[in-house]
């Protein structure tokens, strides 16, 4: 069984208002595969996820973990994690 990776790709996506029709033409895939990945219904692939991150210009931590990411509000206000 593999494990869930969490994401912030819709939130990126928002900000760069990137669609999904636009990122998935770019990335080579169906826009609803984009769509699976931000919900967490589908892990992508190691080249996927690399293609993603460079397409954004970010490290690919940056938008993908094996753990959950902290809410971005603790990040900017400097809440220290349990």
């Amino acid at each position: 069984m593999s494990e869930q990776v969490h994401n912030r790709l819709a939130m990126v996506r928002a900000e760069r208002k990137v669609s999904r029709q636009d990122l998935a033409a770019a990335m080579g895939v169906h826009y609803q595969t984009i769509g699976y990945i931000e919900r967490g219904q589908y892990n992508p692939s190691l080249d996927l996820a690399l293609k993603i991150a460079k397409f954004f210009a970010l490290p690919v931590e940056a938008l993908f973990s094996l753990d959950p990411f902290r809410p971005l509000t603790d990040e900017v206000y400097g809440r220290k994690q349990p």
